[in-house]
């Protein structure tokens, strides 16, 4: 069964009783240029947006569940100079992950393609979607837009080597546009 368009924000809402936001699909050519350029491709968000910034990425945590194996967190990746570069959503299979690596990933502090790429954990990741959303009070407060403006995302699934999935990600970006082009 496909997950719902944002997984694993969904299950967020869920957690706190709150309906999802408006949401639709796009295909990458309907996404404004400066989204589609940080959105549509097949590598890690996390070199892409500190290419794109200039500086280091850092994780705020939001919200986290730990069940089993998996680990979901909802957090905000914040820039050195203290502003936000997306908004994510992570669920991740821990019990395919080394030991070292399980444990950078429950310390909250680092983007999950950091700790991979750290850990040497070879990996590729699979875009399953893009899309439009409306800005509800929850991503307007986090990201501080605009009440109900349109964001732009993707959900991302990163795959070991072997194919094994090893995070389902929701990735929204900012209105604003960085202040350079990451694949200039």
């Amino acid at each position: 069964m496909e997950p719902h368009l944002l997984y694993p924000l969904s299950e967020f809402y869920q957690q706190l009783g709150r309906p999802l936001p408006e949401a639709r699909t796009l295909q990458p050519e309907e996404m404004p240029e400066t989204h589609r350029r940080l959105l549509v491709h097949e590598r890690d968000m996390t070199p892409t947006l500190e290419a794109a910034h200039g500086q280091s990425l850092h994780v705020q945590a939001l919200k986290r569940s730990h069940r089993d194996d998996s680990y979901s967190r909802l957090v905000l990746l914040k820039l050195d100079d203290g502003s936000t570069a997306a908004m994510g959503a992570i669920s991740i299979n821990l019990a395919v992950l080394p030991e070292n690596t399980r444990q950078l990933v429950l310390e909250d502090e680092r983007p999950f393609g950091s700790i991979l790429a750290t850990c040497h954990i070879a990996h590729y990741c699979c875009p399953a979607a893009y899309f439009e959303i409306k800005a509800d009070a929850p991503i307007v407060e986090a990201l501080g837009v605009d009440v109900e403006c349109p964001l732009y995302g993707r959900r991302n699934v990163i795959r070991g080597s072997s194919g094994a999935e090893l995070a389902h990600v929701l990735e929204i970006l900012p209105k604003t546009a960085p202040p350079r082009d990451p694949f200039a």
